[in-house]
């Protein structure tokens, strides 16, 4: 079946040389060949693709197949409801091998070393994942890459996973996220107190303890699950112990991680330790830049400056908006995307930005992110935990919004402007000397986005 499962994505290939970028993207390349009998099933992510698809490209995805297997083959197209009640009606032994088969992880060929932008915000980050994949478990072991959302640690991870597999074929590596190990965990502990557990846990240890690299992302979610804990634990010292890579990444630092056990943390400290910062803005251009060459799109420079300037906390959001512009400008006809057709695409979110972004939701965001009552920060409690996310506030008022000084200072029980223009000061000084209070303010600065 894996034979199959390459025929199809030779298949995707050459449709995708006799569409548009847009329509490929949007339409072919969701596509997944799920079953091969007398002919190919086929599901599409939506019946509104289905629909395009059979309107518009039947002739030329009938073409590549025909090209690829070399005979005229039927296919058939089933929206995702139809794909449920495909799979429940035919549930035989070739598509459960298939379906065995879609599990394996593949690394996205897109996230390499080559299309990873490097600035100053991420340099030391890039350089110690390509020393990690030069040579796992000879250097920087475990290698612990921390950030906050959307700035890459993905990416990275993929890039270490690619340039293993092309360079060292024979390598068994397993990436996982940390939900996936726990529920991995939990599924090898058995269903009930009757069923045998050995069969479960040896599998268990034979995925994660019998490789060469292993990766967890999202590591921070390990938090507060103590028998997860101690099989990531075992798990690591197995592997550290036989010299295999370990490469994890977070949103924050190992010490910073609620209820994370003293000896995992201690372990996670024992390598290097990398945090993933907020590109500038020249960094920004430089990202969307590749974004466009590596999907063929053409934009206008003034557009790339003026999607870097509006989101500026994550590049996810970043390549988001890029691909809404171009696809709206390629809706219109045009082949070029212009600033005009910028400001229009994105005139809604913008909008929506901005009626969203109120001083009230900035402080509220803060206040989540603390665990502490809206009162108490706008209140006149003084103690250490409330001090701090008070002055985080304002400045995050202050330099996300156009207010006066003492309209802020109204929104923290009346407090004069020279208090409020300390606080502002104080904070944008910890932004610039501090890593800690620079992550917490570029991590809420994405949430307050979002």
């Amino acid at each position: 079946m894996q034979d199959i499962k390459n025929l199809w994505e030779k298949v995707l290939s050459r449709v995708e040389t006799n569409v548009s970028v847009v329509y490929y993207e949007l339409w072919i390349e969701p596509l997944e060949l799920i079953d091969y009998k007398d002919k190919l099933i086929i599901a599409s992510n939506s019946q509104n693709a289905k629909k395009q698809v059979l309107k518009y490209h039947q002739k030329e995805l009938s073409d590549a197949i025909a090209d690829v297997f070399g005979e005229e083959i039927e296919f058939e197209i089933l929206d995702p409801q139809e794909k449920d009640e495909y799979l429940k009606q035919n549930k035989t032994e070739e598509t459960q091998v298939f379906e065995e088969d879609e599990k394996k992880f593949v690394f996205n060929p897109k996230y390499t070393f080559d299309n990873f932008i490097i600035g100053k915000s991420n340099q030391y980050c890039a350089a110690a994942a390509r020393a990690v994949a030069e040579n796992p478990g000879q250097k920087f072991n475990p290698l612990f890459i921390y950030g906050g959302v959307g700035l890459g640690k993905t990416h990275l991870l993929h890039a270490i996973g690619n340039y293993i597999k092309q360079n060292n074929p024979k390598l068994k590596i397993q990436y996982v996220t940390c939900d996936q190990f726990t529920n991995d965990y939990i599924a090898s502990l058995g269903t009930n107190k009757e069923k045998s557990t050995i069969k479960g846990t040896v599998e268990f240890r034979e995925k994660y303890r019998n490789v060469d690299v292993l990766m967890v992302d999202d590591i921070q979610f390990i938090s507060g699950r103590t028998s997860t804990q101690e099989e990531f634990f075992n798990t690591f010292n197995d592997l550290y112990q036989n010299n295999k890579q370990i490469i994890i990444s977070s949103d924050r630092p190992p010490k910073e991680i609620e209820t994370l056990a003293d000896r995992l943390t201690s372990r996670l400290l024992s390598g290097l330790i990398q945090d993933m910062q907020m590109p500038d803005f020249e960094t920004r251009v430089a990202i969307l830049r590749k974004k466009a060459q590596l999907e063929r799109y053409f934009i206008d420079d003034e557009v790339i400056e003026f999607i870097a300037e509006k989101a500026a906390t994550n590049i996810r959001e970043m390549e988001g908006l890029l691909s809404k512009v171009y696809f709206f400008a390629s809706l219109l006809g045009k082949k070029t995307a212009t600033i005009e057709d910028a400001r229009e695409a994105l005139k809604e979110q913008l909008d929506i930005q901005k009626e969203k972004l109120t001083p009230e939701s900035i402080i509220k965001t803060v206040c989540d992110y603390y665990s502490i009552d809206y009162a108490e920060i706008t209140g006149k409690k003084k103690s250490k935990e409330i001090v701090e996310p008070r002055m985080i506030s304002i400045y995050l008022i202050s330099e996300m919004m156009d207010l006066p000084l003492v309209t802020i200072g109204k929104l923290f029980g009346g407090r004069d402007h020279t208090t409020i223009i300390h606080a502002r000061d104080k904070i944008a000084e910890l932004v610039k000397k501090d890593q800690k209070t620079k992550m917490i303010v570029n991590d809420l600065k994405s949430k307050i986005n979002e």
